[in-house]
C-alpha cells in the first residue's frame, strides 16, 4: 500500500460494521492505532473494536470529525441522511475534511447537497472480498475534491484491494459486476460442488477442489495477462472432456446468463441511485 499521502494523516469513521472493520484492519499496516477513531450506535461493537485493533472508539460522531482530516462515511444508506443533518447543523464538517462515503447508491450530488459544495466528497463502491483483502473498489471524486484528495481515497482503499479510479457515471455498472459479482461467483462454486457431488465425490472434496479450481484460475489469469479465451483453450482439447462440458454450459445460457444478470443489477443499481 502506497502511504504517502496517508501519512500523518488522521481517519475517522462514522459507522463501525464490517466494511468499516475491514478497512481499519488494512489500515493499521501502516496508520497507527491512535490515527484511527471510530463511532457507531453499538457500544458493543465499540468495545470489539477497541479490544481487537486498539483504537479509539466513540459514541459521538462529532468527536470523530474533530479528531479527524478524513471522514469516511460507512452507515448504511438509508440512514446516512440522518446521521449527517446535525452534523451539518453543527458545522462539524468542515472544507479541510476529506469525506469518504462507502454507502451504496449514494450519489457525489446528494452527499454535496448534504453537506456543502464546498467540501471535498468521494464516492466509493466496495465488495465485500475487501473483509479479506482482496476487495475492488470504484470511486469518483466531486466537485471540490482535489487530485491528492482522490489519490488519499485511492491509497485507503487499496489498504484492502484493488482501488479503480473512474467517472460517476461508471459506478452503476461497477456495483452490477464487481459489488454484485461475488454473489455470482458464489452462485458458481455452489453447483460445481453439487455438480461434483452428484458425480459421486463427497461434498468435502468437491469442495475443496471447486474452491482451488476458481482461485487458480483467476491467479492464472491475473499473473499471465491473457484473455481468457487463451488460457481456456489451453484445456480444450479436440474432442475431449472440456470442450464437451463447455458446449453443454452454452447450450444452457451460460454466457448470456451472466449478460443478464449484470444488466439487471446495473438497471437496479440506477434506479436505486436516481441516474438514468
Amino acid at each position: 500500500m502506497k502511504v504517502s499521502q496517508l501519512e500523518g494523516r488522521r481517519i475517522g469513521f462514522i459507522g463501525g460494521g464490517a466494511m468499516a472493520e475491514a478497512l481499519l484492519r488494512g489500515l493499521l499496516v501502516n496508520v497507527p492505532a491512535d490515527r484511527l477513531t471510530v463511532s457507531d450506535v453499538s457500544q458493543a461493537r465499540l468495545d470489539s473494536l477497541h479490544a481487537q485493533l486498539g483504537v479509539i472508539v466513540t459514541p459521538d460522531n462529532e468527536e470523530v470529525c474533530r479528531r479527524s482530516d478524513i471522514l469516511v462515511l460507512a452507515v448504511k444508506p438509508q440512514v446516512l441522511p440522518a446521521v449527517l443533518a446535525p452534523l451539518k447543523a453543527a458545522g462539524a464538517i468542515l472544507p479541510r475534511h476529506l469525506v469518504i462515503s462507502i454507502a451504496a447508491g449514494i450519489t457525489l450530488a446528494q452527499l454535496e447537497d448534504w453537506l456543502s459544495p464546498e467540501i471535498p466528497v468521494v464516492r466509493v463502491m466496495p465488495n465485500t472480498p475487501a473483509l479479506v483483502g482482496m476487495g475492488a473498489s470504484a470511486l469518483s471524486g466531486g466537485r471540490s475534491a482535489s487530485t491528492a484528495d482522490v489519490e488519499m481515497a485511492r491509497q485507503l482503499l487499496e489498504a484492502v484491494g484493488l482501488a479503480e479510479v473512474l467517472p460517476e457515471s461508471y459506478l452503476d455498472a461497477v456495483t452490477a459486476l464487481s459489488g454484485s459479482g461475488p454473489a455470482y461467483v458464489y452462485l458458481f462454486i455452489e453447483a460445481l460442488i453439487d455438480a461434483g457431488v452428484k458425480e459421486g465425490l463427497p461434498r468435502d472434496l468437491a469442495r475443496r477442489l471447486a474452491l482451488q479450481t476458481v482461485i487458480g484460475s483467476a491467479e492464472m489469469i491475473r499473473r499471465t495477462g491473457n484473455h481468457p479465451a487463451v488460457e481456456r483453450d489451453k484445456v480444450t482439447s479436440p474432442g475431449g472432456t472440456t470442450i464437451a462440458g463447455v458446449q453443454a454450459l452454452e447450450d444452457g445460457g451460460f454466457r448470456s446468463s451472466v449478460f443478464a444478470a449484470v444488466h439487471a443489477a446495473t438497471r437496479r443499481a440506477r434506479e436505486l441511485s436516481g441516474s438514468r
